[in-house]
């Protein structure tokens, strides 16, 4: 049976290029695309980090029975809604995944596949480098919405709370302070 590694963490913890740096050293794994109803942001490819979708086409696929996990959130630039499809990407008897997502879907996923399906790989750095990488990496979007860094910033401190990562059964963290090192943590915690 296969499994899904799941790369998660609070914003701006680097988790998208430590996924995409596992992606370039397992080739083997597959990758499951979550679905988003948020503006594509610059240097974003749809079908890649996201298939960016409008409402109306989430509507289709809530009706069709495809959605395993949603999350919406009340954001400063509108309501965007996030989502994992069993839409056939997902093939358990053979093959393994890597994942990228937070901790809500992580659970739901665990849920609805299994909890020995799921292995959590947490990405943790100190808030304020997060602020640090989050405010560099908005300034360079065309348009900036600094408001919505600050919201997610926040919300991040809620999302990961000590409790929740206790409750969804985080017991190892992978501390991202240098890059190389944090990696090699986690191809070891793999062991693929």
């Amino acid at each position: 049976m296969g499994k899904i590694y799941y790369v998660m963490g609070k914003s701006s913890s680097g988790k998208d290029t430590i996924y995409k740096k596992l992606l370039k050293t397992y080739p083997e794994l597959h990758t499951i695309v979550p679905y988003t109803t948020r503006p594509i942001r610059d240097g974003e490819q749809d079908g890649v980090e996201y298939f960016f979708i409008d409402r109306l086409r989430l509507s289709d696929m809530e009706e069709s029975g495809q959605i395993i996990e949603e999350r919406s959130y009340n954001t400063k630039c509108g309501v965007w809604t996030y989502f994992t499809a069993d839409d056939g990407q997902i093939d358990l008897e053979h093959y393994n995944y890597l994942m990228i997502g937070t901790l809500v879907s992580f659970q739901a996923l665990k849920e609805y596949f299994g909890e020995t399906s799921l292995v959590p790989i947490y990405i943790e750095v100190e808030d304020g480098e997060r602020l640090s990488r989050a405010l560099e990496r908005e300034k360079h979007q065309p348009v900036p919405h600094y408001a919505e860094i600050c919201r997610r910033f926040l919300a991040d401190e809620d999302d990961f709370s000590e409790e929740n990562l206790k409750r969804a059964g985080i017991a190892h963290r992978f501390r991202n302070q240098e890059l190389s090192e944090c990696l090699m943590e986690i191809r070891e915690y793999i062991g693929l």
